[in-house]
């Protein structure tokens, strides 16, 4: 079946994504067309399905471990598989297909907490991503070979297990004319660089630091829940930047760690928020100070870690904070001195919304055909994997 899936010149596969944000859950049906190496790839449809509340409730209370028990963390993992069933055929129904048209689904899963950080347990080394999302129920939901759980793959070489998206912004993005950075703001941020003319050992790739979600959570707060996110920017136009605060935000180590480097909800979560929440500033004040805070990481991290190896001429940004027009404005101020220019996914042609959906359809697409999906150079693996694991749908009759 697998190779049969590989050998096809036009593949459809569902890919599905679901962020440190926990807004919902992102699905986009991809066709490939060619060999997997070096596929060109139409996006069909593309639908966002926000998680009902009390399941993103019951998603938040995992990221706490004392919380994240085994029968927990059990239930929550099928019953979002079923939920990424549902999107998966909900997606191929609104391109006008049906599955029996469709080859497979790719699904990121629901990251519950990511240390990739060496440690060691019982004398050996030991390594941690968490992904839920049960592959095998979505194989049977939808009677589709179903490729799960990436990252591991990648953590078994050695690896950080992020970012993984950088393999297919090389592949759909490098140009041998000028250096691009990809900068993808969804809970976390994280840039991809792509050297002008570069071979895949030259990408490199890390987290920049909070993207969305320490705004997010503000505005969460300050509407009482009415909102999830700063529309538009707009709380944060309201208030002023704590200079004092930012100054404090800056100094967080993480910002300064030597590549490669990923974070999550563990460093830069609830219980990070609660210190800056018990200071008593204004929610707009709060929102200004933590947009500026995003937005100087970024640049930051380009100074830091990119100029001294090559200069880039654009920044293309995607992502849910590719939306935030204040959060725009703050990245072209502190881009437009270094000579690069801002962009969006739209800028040129494509679609933030499902950026990350679409990558992992292709990681899937690689997966299937047994060819490495990952980069070393990104991660820190001592090798490139074949990150993904297969479920089989139940025999059609």
């Amino acid at each position: 079946m697998l190779k049969e899936i590989a050998e096809k010149p036009i593949r459809r596969i569902v890919g599905l994504m679901s962020g440190t944000s926990v807004d919902g859950i992102d699905a986009a049906l991809v066709e490939f067309t060619g060999p997997p190496e070096r596929p060109e790839l139409k996006l069909l449809a593309f639908e966002d399905r926000p998680f009902p509340e009390e399941l993103r409730r019951g998603i938040f209370e995992l990221f706490d471990p004392a919380k994240a028990t085994a029968d927990r963390l059990g239930r929550m993992s099928y019953v979002l598989g079923k939920l990424y069933a549902q999107a998966a055929l909900s997606v191929i129904e609104r391109a006008g297909l049906s599955a029996a048209e469709v080859d497979a689904v790719a699904s990121h899963g629901q990251t519950i907490w990511h240390a990739p950080e060496e440690a060691e347990l019982c004398g050996l080394p030991a390594r941690c991503t968490v992904q839920i999302g049960e592959g095998a129920v979505i194989a049977q939901d939808t009677g589709l070979v179903t490729v799960s759980d990436f990252r591991v793959a990648d953590l078994a070489a050695g690896g950080q297990g992020a970012p993984l998206v950088p393999f297919t912004e090389y592949i759909l993005y490098s140009t041998p004319e000028r250096t691009r950075l990809l900068q993808n703001i969804g809970g976390i941020g994280n840039m991809t660089v792509l050297p002008a003319g570069c071979a895949p050992e030259e990408v490199f790739a890390f987290d920049t630091g909070p993207g969305n979600m320490l705004i997010d959570a503000v505005a969460v707060r300050a509407t009482g829940g009415r909102e999830r996110f700063d529309r538009d920017g707009q709380l944060a136009a309201g208030g002023a930047v704590d200079e004092a605060l930012l100054a404090r935000l800056k100094a967080e180590p993480y910002y300064s760690l030597p590549l490669p480097k990923s974070t999550g909800r563990e460093l830069f979560g609830e219980q990070y928020l609660e210190r800056i929440l018990a200071l008593g500033l204004p929610w707009a004040d709060l929102a200004a100070t933590l947009t500026e805070l995003t937005a100087w990481s970024i640049a930051d991290a380009y100074e830091r870690y990119v100029l001294p190896r090559c200069r880039a001429s654009e920044l293309l940004v995607g992502g849910g904070g590719s939306y935030n027009k204040n959060l725009l404005s703050r990245l072209r101020a502190h881009f437009a001195p270094l000579g690069v220019e801002v962009k969006t996914q739209e800028d040129v042609g494509l679609s933030s919304d499902a950026k990350e959906a679409v990558a992992f359809a292709l990681l899937g697409d690689r997966c299937l055909a047994g060819l490495p999906n990952s980069l070393p150079s990104v991660t820190g693996a001592k090798n490139a994997a074949v990150m993904g694991k297969i479920s089989l749908p139940p025999p059609r009759p």
